[in-house]
């Protein structure tokens, strides 16, 4: 009898909606992202805002009420597009990704790694309108304090951060577990062969062999990088 254990099984479908779904191509069938999909341990669909446009031209946005620059995300494609995703199954959260939100930490994707079913939202343009945040959205969440274009490139950041810690996406799991904010902590130095490269050395104590000064070591030196460049995370 065949093993059929964890064959066929997503452990994480992700509905994205935006306004340029051929700007996540390229990325999603990619390194670490193209691996859980070939593995089935995630499921991206990409949903196209203008294809829940109501008028011939496909418009999704419009001016603001009460004047000011830049176009906003009108309520019904948004409105008709999640509703009908949520007709289908429940889901965890659905995220916006928007420069105020909370900020996009490592406890944060480990949390959302979690799920079963997430919708992003990827804004445009000026914005969206507000009616779309108090109705439909659970989580609002930045990719850091500034401003871009768009809400594709945090969408596809959170994707990343979330899809990696699947347990089966990363063929090392310990791998994920050793990154920086894991622990608090920016990750130490890491070398690879050869051990002397034109005079530059790889410190001694990572040729030991010995297991307990090398964690030592790793240790003593994440707590030096955090210091030097991020001090207020050992505030925290």
């Amino acid at each position: 009898m065949k093993n059929k254990k964890n064959r066929n099984i997503e452990l994480l479908r992700l509905d994205i909606i935006t306004a340029l779904p051929e700007m996540f191509k390229q990325v999603f069938n990619s390194s670490i992202v193209k691996i859980a999909r070939k593995k089935k341990l995630v499921k991206i669909k990409l949903h196209n805002l203008h294809d829940y446009a109501s008028d011939k031209f496909r418009h999704i946005d419009d001016t603001p009420y009460g004047g000011g620059a830049g176009m906003l995300i009108k309520c019904e494609p948004v409105f008709k597009c999640i509703e009908k995703l949520k007709s289908q199954r429940d889901y965890d959260h659905v995220i916006f990704m928007t420069a105020d939100g909370e900020k996009l930490t490592q406890s944060v994707a480990n949390e959302l790694s979690l799920s079963k079913n997430l919708i992003i939202l990827a804004g445009h343009y000026k914005g969206i309108d507000q009616r779309i945040r108090d109705v439909l959205i659970t989580r609002e969440i930045s990719a850091g304090d500034y401003v871009l274009s768009g809400g594709e490139l945090p969408a596809m950041i959170l994707a990343d951060g979330i899809i990696r810690l699947i347990p089966g996406v990363i063929g090392d799991a310990e791998s994920a577990l050793d990154d920086s904010f894991q622990d608090g902590l920016l990750e130490p130095p890491y070398y690879t062969k050869p051990a002397d490269y034109k005079g530059y050395k790889v410190p001694e104590v990572l040729l030991s062999g010995n297991e307990k000064k090398i964690k030592e070591w790793r240790e003593e030196q994440a707590l030096l990088k955090t210091r030097n460049r991020r001090e207020d995370l050992l505030s925290e």
